[in-house]
Parts: structure tokens; sequence; C-alpha cells
């Protein structure tokens, strides 16, 4: 099957791109392997996203979802393996062996949290090992918990997780932290939240639920063990400490740079004519809700631009 766009990956980034491609009457694809919105979906609160004060990170995604709906967005749950980028008209290669043609194709599948990479993580990952406060908040009710990062996202689910948690500590490895300042001042003036400064976690132990963790000083080297409470029994560890890209599949295709995103310029072009970026997974400064949004626009836009002049209407 043919279409004017296709659009890889259905979070923030990608249905901007199809709202504004849909608006622009070509005939659009959105492939996405999981659920639609992202990591938006993992949010408790947009504070930072105009208009969406008070809104939740799944409110938002619905709302975009159903303005795609309304202008015939096209959707496909399904997971792109490969893809031909090598012909005017593009090919993506999905994981059952099909294939779509495509005009134009625009890039935004994001990026995955970031992990810690330690002894215990991957093994008690949903097991007291969370990367969602959202996801996992209700099942630290009462616990002790310590989120491991010092920007933005681990200083605000920290903050939201002082509602349920009886102890919240932050564990940052410098000395300084990498978020707005109003997010700091909430989490400051929240009484069951502390900060442990100069300190990681280097390992995760425990029987079946996380019972224990490794602090280790980064500053004198010293490492100490912290036990959970004895009526407790376990404790929660979140770690939100960064993302990494969703790019590998496209390495080959497009330019990638030394951290593995997908190289652009500020209007979302590739290296690849015809073919876009936009969000998470794409080079930038920073990412937000808002920066992938307006990411998908350029793109569409630009996408739209690339297909009236090399294309017969």
């Amino acid at each position: 099957m043919a279409y004017d766009l296709v659009i890889i990956g259905g979070g923030p980034a990608g249905m901007s791109a199809g709202l504004y491609a849909a608006r622009g009457l070509l005939k659009t694809l959105i492939i996405e392997k999981e659920k639609e919105g992202g990591q938006i979906v993992t949010t408790n609160e947009l504070e930072n996203y105009p208009g969406g004060l008070g809104d939740s990170g799944p409110s938002v995604t619905k709302r975009m979802k159903e303005q795609c709906d309304a202008f015939d967005v096209e959707f496909k749950r399904a997971d792109v393996v490969d893809m031909d980028f090598s012909q005017k008209m593009k090919k993506v290669i999905l994981k059952d062996g099909s294939e779509i043609e495509s005009k134009a194709v625009i890039i935004a599948t994001g990026a995955t949290p970031r992990k810690m990479n330690i002894p215990g993580e991957k093994e008690f990952t949903g097991k007291g090992v969370s990367y969602c406060a959202t996801c996992d908040a209700a099942f630290m009710e009462g616990l002790e918990v310590f989120v491991v990062g010092g920007g933005n996202s681990a200083v605000e689910e920290a903050t939201y997780l002082a509602k349920f948690a009886r102890k919240v500590t932050v564990v940052v490895r410098g000395d300084t932290f990498d978020c707005d300042k109003v997010a700091l001042m909430r989490a400051k003036e929240t009484e069951n939240l502390e900060f442990l400064m100069n300190t990681s976690i280097t390992e995760v132990r425990g029987d079946g639920l996380v019972e224990s963790i490794v602090l280790k000083n980064n500053e004198t080297g010293e490492e100490t063990v912290h036990e959970a409470d004895e009526d407790d029994g376990t404790f929660g560890v979140f770690v939100f400490i960064g993302y990494l890209p969703q790019a590998e599949v496209f390495k080959g295709h497009v330019e990638l740079n030394e951290w593995g995103y997908i190289v652009s310029d500020e209007n979302m072009h590739t290296d690849v004519d015809g073919v876009f970026v936009a969000g998470d997974v794409r080079n930038k400064n920073l990412r937000q809700v808002i920066t992938a949004a307006a990411d998908g626009a350029i793109a569409a836009t630009e996408a739209e631009k690339y297909i009236d002049k090399n294309f017969e209407s």
C-alpha cells in the first residue's frame, strides 16, 4: 500500500506531524509498535506544556489521538525492522514482512529510559525498580522510595512519589542539579523528601523484591548498604537519568551522531531527501513534549513541501 507520508512513531512528535500532514491533505499513516503517546503516558502532570496545566500525560495523549482521528490519519500497530530510502518512493518494512511505500517519511521513534546498568537492576525491574512514577507510585504507598537522578524528571517525579511514599530520597551523583528552579523549590519544600548528593547506587539486592541497595559516596569511594525497614520488607528504586534514542534500526539509512541520535537541521531534514525526523530521537538541546510537538509540525510542513516539489499532484 502506498501513502503520501508515513510517520514512524506515535508520540507527541508523530501525532503532531500526523495532524499537520492530514490538514495538508496528505494521505498519512502513523506506525507505532506500542501504545500511542510515547514517554508522555508515564507522566503524571504536564505543568510545563502550555494550556495543559493539571493535565496528565495520558489525557493529553488521548486528545492528540482524537484530533488525528478527526482528520482521518491512519494508525497501524506494527514494528518497523528495515527500510529502503534509496529510491524516490521510500519503502518501510514491517516485522511481519509486509512493505509500505511512501513519498516521504518522518522518523519520530523517541527515546527510552536510560538504565543504571548495575547488578540487580534488570532482575528487580518491576519488583521494586521502576522507570515510571505514574505507573508504580500506588505500589509504594507507605513505603520508602529512592529516586535516582538530578534533572527535571527525577525531581518532579520524586515530589509526586512523596504523596504516596513514607519517605523519598533523591540520589544525585554530583553536587549540583540539572533541573529548573521551580521544580527544585517544590521538592525542597516537601517534608518527606530529602537529597543525597555525590552518591550513586551500585547494586540492587533482594529475594523476589528489592530488599537492599549499595550506596557509593562518589567523593570518598566509601560504600554502605541500605536495608529495607524490617516492617516493610521492601522499598522502591525509581530511575530518571535520561533517555536512549530509539534509532538503531535506522543506522546505515540516515546519519546518526556519536550518541546515536538522528542528525537533522532546524527544519527536521535528515541527510536523505524525503526523510525527516522529529522529537526526542533527533539531535537537540531540549527534549520535552512541547519541542516534540513543534518538531512534528515543522517536519510535516517540510514533508508537504518536498512532496509538492517532487511528485505530480
